[in-house]
Order: C-alpha cells, then structure tokens, then sequence
C-alpha cells in the first residue's frame, strides 16, 4: 500500500491558506488534513465547513478532514465534499457511529474512524465493514506540538494486525500526532501507512516544505 502525507492545515499559514495549499501541491503532499474543531468534543477551535469547503474548491488534492466536534451527523450536511475525500469520524464524539459513518458513505466521501489514544481497539471491531479508513490518534486531540503517548506505538501494530485477520487487509491505517523524523519510521514498521504531517516534520520552519516532504518521505521508508 502506497505511504501517504497527509499535510495539516492546521500547521498552515492561516492568512495565506491559498498560498499554502499551492505550496504543498507543489511539494508533493498526498492529501491535505483539515481539522475541524468545535471548542467542546476538544479544546480548540479551527476550520469551520466554510472554510473547508473553500479548501475543496481550490485544490486537487483529496481533502482528508477529520471532525472533531460533537454531534458530527449535525454538522455533515453542511459539508461539501468531493467523491474521494476522506471523512473521519471520532469514535467518542457520537453515540450513534454507525449511522455517522453510514452518512459519510452516502455523502460518497471515504468513511474514517478515529480512536483517541485511550480507547481501546475493541471499541472498533463490531465497526470494521463500515469504514476505511482507520486513524489513531498518536496524542490527545486538539494541539499541535505535543509528545506522543508513548504505548500508542504498539497500539499501531495490534491494529494492522487484527485488521489484516478479519479481511480488511485494504482498510488504510493512518497517524496523527507528532509525526517527527524519528517517530514516523517507528509508526511504518508498526503498521501505519498515513500519516498526519505538521509541526514536527512537513512544516518544520528551517526547512521550507519541499525539503520537509523529501525527509518525511525517507523517514516513511523506513
């Protein structure tokens, strides 16, 4: 399965978001992360569906947005994406995933899940025919910049592994949270495939993004 870059807007220039989006195509970036963040499910706010729209209608990319707000089936209509973006649901945020990731499917978007670090991977097994796209959350969501939960490292390699047992050897496994130079080769040999790219590798200041890209892409190599 080919290795992914999911570049976080987040760790954008939010007063230059059409030049940034043109910086990363131009680096090479797979996709572009957008985290949508409602204040409550986490404690930060960021990019209302307004503003991902825009972000739709001006790249090529695939969109890979993640919704972390509570009550996400109230928020999906106000979503216009594109056939192929990818659509991550939190686990926690909702009582009703399933419907949640129904909806996703029916929006014609890449139906995602995403586990906090303290979730077990229990919790997705009665889940496994409904989504795609698996991402686990390497630390606490809501901030960039944090250290990664240390035991979550294995958490990625128990995932790959149930995952290919019960046939679902095509679902994609992705990372969030401190992708550095160092940690991502320990998340690919465990298992990941995409990965989160911010602060501590694509969009480390001293080395501009196409050098980031070509590092993180070594590093994803192992």
């Amino acid at each position: 399965m080919k290795k992914m870059i999911s570049a976080s807007l987040m760790c954008a220039d939010l007063l230059d978001l059409r030049g940034s989006i043109r910086a990363l195509e131009d680096a090479g970036a797979d996709w572009l992360h957008c985290d949508v963040m409602d204040g409550h499910f986490v404690p930060n706010w960021m990019m209302f569906p307004d503003l991902v729209n825009a972000v739709a209608r001006e790249t090529r990319l695939p969109l890979d947005v993640h919704l972390m707000v509570e009550e996400p089936l109230a928020m999906l209509p106000r979503l216009k994406l594109r056939p192929g973006d990818i659509l991550t649901i939190s686990l926690e945020s909702t009582r009703h995933v399933h419907r949640a990731l129904a909806a996703v499917r029916g929006m014609c978007c890449v139906p995602g899940l995403a586990l906090n670090p303290g979730t077990p991977l229990c919790m997705a097994e009665e889940l496994y025919p409904d989504f795609d796209h698996l991402m686990l959350m390497m630390v606490n969501p809501g901030f960039a910049g944090q250290k990664l939960v240390p035991q979550s490292l294995d958490k990625i390699a128990r995932a790959r592994a149930l995952l290919n047992e019960r046939g679902f050897a095509a679902t994609r496994l992705a990372v969030d949270g401190n992708c550095s130079f160092d940690n991502v080769p320990l998340m690919a040999s465990a298992g990941a495939d995409t990965f989160v790219a911010g602060s501590s590798s694509l969009f480390t200041s001293d080395l501009g993004l196409k050098e980031g890209a070509r590092r993180l892409r070594r590093a994803m190599e192992g």
